[in-house]
């Protein structure tokens, strides 16, 4: 297997949920497929979601809830 980067469009927040109390998008060990939403990124109060791109086995987030990132930043691994 390999394991392949998901990487930040753009600098900003990066959120794991789509609000406060709900359930993230996607969790550590979940399997993914290239549509699904594993996050958001805001910017000035503006929120662009961010999809997965690749399908695989299992994800693993390198960035916590409500980190800021870097555009490029590696948010995730996914295993191929």
């Amino acid at each position: 297997m390999s394991k392949l980067e998901i990487r930040s469009p753009l600098p900003g927040t990066f959120y794991r949920t789509p609000a406060p109390d709900a359930a993230p998008f996607k969790a550590d060990g979940d399997a993914v497929a290239s549509a699904d939403t594993i996050g958001m990124i805001e910017v000035m109060k503006t929120f662009q979601e961010i999809s997965a791109g690749i399908d695989g086995t299992a994800i693993r987030f390198l960035v916590d809830n409500e980190e800021p990132v870097m555009a490029g930043q590696v948010i995730a691994e996914v295993e191929a």
